[in-house]
């Protein structure tokens, strides 16, 4: 089989996860910011956008497997698979170059969101809401708990993955759309559910840098739950994969 290069490997993941976020990004913008149509579509709406990011995403990064999330890549790692797509051999370099590409990616698709929705993100009636459209909070601040959340429901993302085969990319989309919209309906009500470090981390990035009137604070003080807890998640289920069942 012919090795995919790395240079593929980044701009696959980068493509794929910018979709993935702008979608996403984009729903969540959709429905909570006031002057919007979507305004007030709801939780429903919510997951089953971010299900469709992850069902758009998978396609276009299907040459680098689609993984679009760093607890992909490190859960595949941890289960001891000989490559993170087909002809993409698992070493530290590739590693690297996975997370690399999906954080740049993560960034890119929020910035395009911001696009997308500019003057409503600058409507002064938007004050307070902008944050959340970027990144992930709970509902109750707890730390433990919102850990807790999350290393729970990326467990489960990363797992069923790991079940169904190798990398995402032979999954079929649909099955891991369906499957981020099961942990957002049962699971994502405490923290919003990032369970991916870099969905969470690009869009703070760029909710932290972009010139959004009113924005207010990026709220780093949280910003380590949605990052430490799916890394947690993932390195658990890549470990629970080598239990025969």
């Amino acid at each position: 089989m012919d090795t995919v290069g790395l240079w593929t490997v980044f701009g696959s993941e980068v493509t794929g996860t910018a979709i993935l976020i702008l979608l996403g990004v984009g729903v969540v913008a959709n429905v909570s910011l006031p002057k919007s149509f979507g305004a007030a579509g709801g939780w429903i709406v919510i997951i089953f956008g971010w299900g469709l990011g992850v069902f758009a995403g998978v396609y276009a990064a299907a040459t680098s497997g689609a993984h679009l999330n760093p607890a992909v890549t490190v859960g595949l790692w941890v289960s001891g698979a000989d490559e993170y797509a087909p002809g993409v051999d698992i070493t530290i370099g590739s590693t690297l170059v996975y997370f690399a590409g999906e954080l740049v990616g993560a960034f890119l698709g929020a910035v395009l969101a911001w696009a997308a929705y500019r003057a409503h993100y600058n409507d002064p009636d938007a004050a307070g809401t902008q944050l959340g459209t970027f990144s992930t909070g709970p509902a109750i601040k707890s730390p433990v708990d919102n850990l807790i959340t999350e290393i729970i429901g990326t467990f489960v993302l990363i797992y069923i993955i790991l079940r169904f085969g190798d990398t995402p990319g032979e999954l079929g989309p649909l099955a891991v759309a369906l499957l981020v919209v099961a942990i957002g309906a049962s699971l994502g009500g405490p923290t919003g559910y990032a369970i991916n470090p870099a969905r969470d981390l690009g869009p703070r990035i760029a909710h932290a840098v972009l010139p959004i009137r009113g924005k207010g604070d990026s709220n780093w003080g949280y910003a380590w739950v949605p990052i430490v807890g799916p890394i947690i998640g993932a390195v658990l289920a890549g470990a629970f994969s080598h239990v025969s069942l």
